[in-house]
C-alpha cells in the first residue's frame, strides 16, 4: 500500500502524536508499505526520505511548535505525485481539512486518528465555554472518514457515545524495540546524581501544562513528605508554560530539595530516567493514551497513576502498578484525594511490592511493540479500503438504475 500520513506537528517538536506517527509509519516500512509523512517545518529539522515539509505560518511558538499552513499547494502537488492508496490524518483541524479535501477529490479512503481531547485544550484560546460543542463537531467532521482509529477502548466507548458513524477500531501507539533496552551504567548514573543517598527516586514525564494536573502531584508528594519525611526525590521531566508557576508552588512548600526540574530530555533518553526510578507516578487526566506509562513500564518501572481516560486500559492494579480515583468535588475533596494517592505511594513502598510490579510492568509493555500495532494498522487499511470500495460500487450502481429508470 502508498500510505499518505498526514500530521499538524511532527519531530523535533516532542510531543504523543510525533512519537506515534513515527513509530507507526516505521513500522508499516518494515511491514513493505510506502509510508510519506506530511508534516509542517521547523527550525531545527533534519532532512528524511519519505517526509514532505509544508509550510509553517508561525515557527517555535509555545516550546517549538510550529503553525502549519494547510493549504500550502505542496501538499497537494505531492500527494498527487505519490498516487496514494489512503489518507492517515492525525487532527481534525489544519491537515485535517486538506485531508478530507484530498480524500474527495483524488477518491481515496480517509482513515483518522483521534488522538487528543479537544475540549480540555480550550481554555489555552479562552473557549472553555465550547466544550458542550465538541461532540457535534466531531460528529460533522468525522462522518466524512471511512474508520476512526481509537488509541484506548475507554476512548472508543466515548467516540460511540457521541455517536460517530464511520466504525472505530482501537490502535493505541506502538514501542519502538530500543524502549525495551534501557542502558544500565546510565541509569545507575543518572541513579546516584539525582537521589543524593534518599531511599526512593520518582519521575514523572509530562509537558508543564495546566491540563496534566502537576500540582495534584506535587502537593500529593508533600502529603507524603509529612509522614515519610524526605525520603525521596522526584525527576519532573519536561517543559512547558506552567513551568514558573510550578516551580513558585514547590518553593511555597518547601519542596525544592525533593522536586527537580529536570526540563526537556530527549525521547530515546527518558526509558533510561524511567530505569533510574522506582516508580513513575503520573496524576493527568486528560490523555486519550498514555504512551509515557507504557515507556516507563518497558523499562520495568511500575506505575501510580490517577485513574481517568488513557490511564485504565493501560495501569492493572497489583500487576503493573496502582491507580487512584479523583473526583470533580471542590478543595476539600481534592485534599483528601491528593492524601489518598499518597497513602497509596506509601503503601505500595511499605509492603515492598516493587519487585513483582516491575515484573508485570515489563510484561505488560511487550503487548505494544510496534511489529504488532503496524500488523494490527495493516489489517485495519485493508477493511478501510475494500469499505470504500463496496461504497463506491453501491454508488455507482445506484447512478446507473437512476440514469436507466
Amino acid at each position: 500500500m502508498k500510505i499518505a500520513m498526514m500530521t499538524n506537528n511532527y519531530k523535533p517538536f516532542v510531543a504523543g502524536v510525533p512519537i506515534s506517527v513515527e513509530r507507526l509509519a516505521k513500522g508499516l516500512r518494515e511491514l513493505g508499505h510506502r509510508v510519506v509523512v506530511f508534516a509542517p517545518s521547523y527550525d531545527d529539522q533534519e532532512e528524511e526520505k519519505d517526509i514532505v515539509r509544508y509550510g509553517a505560518l508561525l515557527k517555535g511558538v509555545a516550546g517549538g511548535f510550529s503553525v502549519p499552513n494547510h493549504l500550502d499547494p505542496k501538499i497537494e502537488k505531492n500527494f498527487r505525485e505519490g498516487n496514494f492508496d489512503l489518507i492517515h490524518v492525525h487532527h481534525p483541524m489544519m491537515i485535517g481539512s486538506t485531508a478530507r479535501y484530498l480524500s474527495w477529490k483524488y477518491q481515496v479512503p480517509l482513515v483518522y486518528t483521534y488522538h487528543t481531547r479537544y475540549e480540555q485544550y480550550l481554555h489555552y484560546i479562552g473557549l472553555s465555554g465550547l466544550k458542550g460543542i465538541m461532540p457535534m463537531y466531531l460528529r460533522n467532521t468525522l462522518k466524512r472518514c471511512s474508520m476512526v482509529i481509537a488509541p484506548t477502548p475507554a476512548i472508543r466507548d466515548y467516540l460511540d457515545e457521541v455517536q460517530i458513524a464511520p466504525p472505530v477500531e482501537v490502535l493505541p501507539t506502538g514501542l519502538s524495540d530500543d524502549s525495551f533496552c534501557p542502558d544500565e551504567r546510565n541509569a545507575a548514573h543518572i541513579r546516584e546524581q539525582f537521589l543524593e543517598g534518599r531511599s526512593y527516586l520518582f519521575c514523572t514525564v509530562a509537558r508543564l501544562a495546566k491540563e496534566k494536573n502537576l500540582e495534584f502531584l506535587i502537593e500529593s508528594l508533600w502529603f507524603y513528605k509529612q509522614t515519610a519525611g524526605s525520603c525521596f526525590k522526584l525527576m519532573l521531566i519536561g517543559d512547558g508554560p506552567y513551568r514558573a508557576w510550578l516551580a513558585k508552588r514547590v518553593k511555597e512548600l518547601g519542596m525544592e530539595s525533593e522536586i527537580v526540574f529536570v526540563g526537556q530530555v530527549p525521547n530515546e533518553e527518558i526509558k533510561n530516567y524511567c530505569r533510574a526510578s522506582d516508580m513513575f507516578l503520573f496524576t493527568s487526566r486528560s490523555e486519550t493514551q498514555g504512551i509515557v506509562l507504557l515507556e516507563a513500564m518497558a523499562a520495568g518501572t511500575p506505575v501510580l497513576a490517577l485513574k481517568a481516560t488513557g490511564t485504565e486500559d493501560i495501569v492493572v492494579n497489583g500487576k503493573n502498578g496502582y491507580m487512584t480515583c479523583a473526583s470533580e468535588g471542590g478543595q476539600a475533596q481534592r485534599r483528601e484525594d491528593e492524601r489518598i494517592f499518597a497513602g497509596k505511594l506509601m503503601d505500595i513502598l511499605e509492603k515492598k511490592e516493587l519487585p513483582f510490579l516491575r515484573q508485570g510492568a515489563f510484561q505488560s509493555a511487550c503487548g505494544y511493540q510496534c511489529f504488532q500495532i503496524a500488523r494490527q494498522a495493516e489489517n485495519y487499511y485493508r477493511a478501510a479500503l475494500w469499505s470504500y470500495g463496496e461504497k463506491k460500487n453501491r454508488f455507482s450502481r445506484n447512478h446507473l438504475v437512476d440514469v436507466i429508470y
